[in-house]
């Protein structure tokens, strides 16, 4: 039965859903990995498309930016079309000078200072790991592929980090020892909600921007230059 923010009917979507943000890049996505896909989902233009790659159904679904949206998608992926596995791939800024441009980094633990676990679950936690077991899944698979992922913390912010009056203001507030590598703003409301039903969730980033780095990506990079880290998910969804 469809949602209100979901056309979708259930058992168009497949166990395993690779999110990532742009509902452009799941359109890319699906038109370029997928075969035999079907869009099932088109409310708001959030895109989701369903197929097979190399025999394994996934769905490949946008998540829209920042946590309220994430929180929407993924809840009711869970809850109403009972997804097992979401892996999120999206785009994160680097915290560390060890990140170049296009390093790909898996979240370990995520921290953030907003109050989406209390919001929607009257529970006051800011931190929150990734599902071990996906994470082994797709560190396994990286090493097959030959493709150098880094695992880390990341902070997941309420706003864009560049345009934070004093970014370092904000990492002051950091729980000391904590030692992000990464920030971005979907990542705590997909792995929170997860932890709530019991399922499986990770997140795969690449970095486009750093404040050690003089250069930043580009929009057509960030939109389609991504694209060792969607193979990296969708190999590693077969084994999901």
């Amino acid at each position: 039965m469809p949602t209100l923010h979901n056309k979708a009917n259930k058992g168009d979507i497949a166990k395993t859903v690779i999110m990532p943000g742009d509902p452009l890049r799941a359109k890319y996505i699906a038109e370029k990995f997928l075969d035999n896909y079907k869009l099932v989902n088109d409310v708001r233009n959030v895109y989701s498309y369903t197929g097979t790659y190399k025999g394994k159904e996934l769905t490949i679904m946008a998540s829209g930016m920042g946590m309220p949206s994430m929180g929407i998608y993924c809840y009711e992926l869970f809850k109403f079309y009972d997804v097992d596995n979401i892996i999120r791939i999206g785009s994160c800024g680097a915290y560390t000078p060890c990140l170049n441009l296009f390093d790909i980094v898996l979240s370990t633990t995520v921290y953030t200072e907003g109050n989406y676990a209390l919001t929607i679950n009257n529970d006051d936690c800011h931190f929150v790991q990734s599902s071990v077991n996906l994470n082994d899944i797709i560190l396994n698979k990286s090493k097959e592929l030959d493709i150098e992922v880094v695992s880390g913390n990341t902070v997941c912010t309420d706003c864009f980090d560049l345009y934070m009056t004093d970014v370092n203001e904000f990492l002051k507030r950091i729980p000391e020892g904590f030692n992000p590598l990464t920030a971005e703003m979907e990542s705590f409301s997909l792995l929170y909600t997860a932890k709530m039903f019991n399922k499986n969730a990770s997140c795969i980033m690449t970095v486009v921007d750093s404040s050690y780095i003089d250069d930043e990506a580009t929009v057509e990079e960030r939109q389609t230059g991504l694209d060792t880290m969607i193979k990296l998910s969708l190999e590693s969804a077969l084994e999901t």
